[in-house]
């Protein structure tokens, strides 16, 4: 890469704003020092296993979502929509690569943000069902996603402002910022098509029923996290059940929606998403998601 400076490269641009030495930091992370906080040692009496378990977990729930949502670009129903989404989508990349290097670092296998992305197996993703959910081309069901995973990941990220470990900490402290504007939008889309004309209430009820199955599986709490919340590291997810759910009540009463009355889909054998078991739908993503590193393998740009 020609490192010249030169006044109308807008990518060259975005890395001198930043001043991060890796240009590829210069979007998405909000992190100052990317590489202290990733190098940092794990806290005392806490099993690296678990922390690297950890931020798989989170930053799977990212990565995914965050690709489910890019495939909106093109396809959304208006342009102001569509960059909407990507930001949104761009907001959960930059979670997702933090955290994934986080992963890397601890784990000690030599694995970097790409190789766990790229190079990982279905079994080996830790993201919770709702993240890999298609969308089949329903804006509402977009949305019906986007409103009970911001508004849980908002809930969980909140409490982890004192986790013991600085990435997770620091993730969770831009992150709260970003979520709390995915949640506003997701929720005034509720409110637009769920109090709007019968036709997009009914299609906004529909959505909602399609992906609350799903919501169940957010606050199931694994082995790794309940280790890692008594250490102070994660949180238990359960615990945000209570404020997420009046978040939630809130918005449905006043888009004029029900609560859907479904029953949970999962686990099985007391497995899913965390454990490794997904849906058919994350081979789909995971085949467009990893296609390009996969036949170029070790290739930049």
């Amino acid at each position: 890469m020609n490192t010249d400076h030169d006044a109308t490269n807008a990518y060259q641009s975005l890395v001198e704003t930043l001043g991060h030495d890796d240009p590829r930091w210069a979007f998405g992370t909000g992190v100052e020092d990317v590489e202290a906080e990733i190098t940092s040692p794990v806290p005392d009496g806490v099993d690296a296993a678990d922390l690297a378990a950890y931020c798989l977990m989170l930053g799977d729930d990212a990565l995914i979502c965050s690709h489910r949502l890019s495939e909106w670009v093109t396809n959304a129903p208006e342009l102001e929509e569509e960059v909407a989404l990507a930001n949104i989508a761009l907001d959960l990349l930059g979670q997702a690569r933090v955290l994934l290097a986080r992963a890397g670092r601890v784990e000690g296998r030599e694995r970097d943000e790409d190789a766990l992305a790229y190079l990982r197996t279905e079994p080996e993703f830790r993201n919770v069902a709702l993240a890999e959910l298609p969308d089949e081309r329903d804006f509402a069901r977009a949305i019906a996603r986007l409103l009970l995973f911001s508004t849980w990941r908002l809930a969980l990220l909140q409490r982890l402002l004192g986790s013991r470990d600085p990435v997770v900490a620091a993730v969770a402290g831009k992150g709260v910022k970003e979520l709390a504007y995915h949640r506003d939008h997701a929720a005034r889309w509720t409110l637009r098509l769920g109090d709007g004309t019968p036709e997009s209430h009914r299609r906004m009820q529909a959505a909602l029923d399609a992906v609350w199955p799903y919501a169940e599986e957010l606050y199931r709490t694994s082995e790794v996290e309940r280790r890692l919340a008594d250490a102070g590291v994660a949180v238990d997810p359960a615990r945000t059940r209570e404020e997420v759910d009046a978040v939630l009540d809130e918005v449905l009463t006043r888009a004029t929606l029900t609560r859907p009355a479904v029953p949970p889909a999962g686990p099985i054998n007391g497995q899913g998403g965390r454990q490794g078991l997904h849906t058919e739908y994350l081979g789909q993503v995971l085949a467009e998601l990893q296609s390009l590193a996969r036949q170029h393998p070790g290739a930049t740009w």
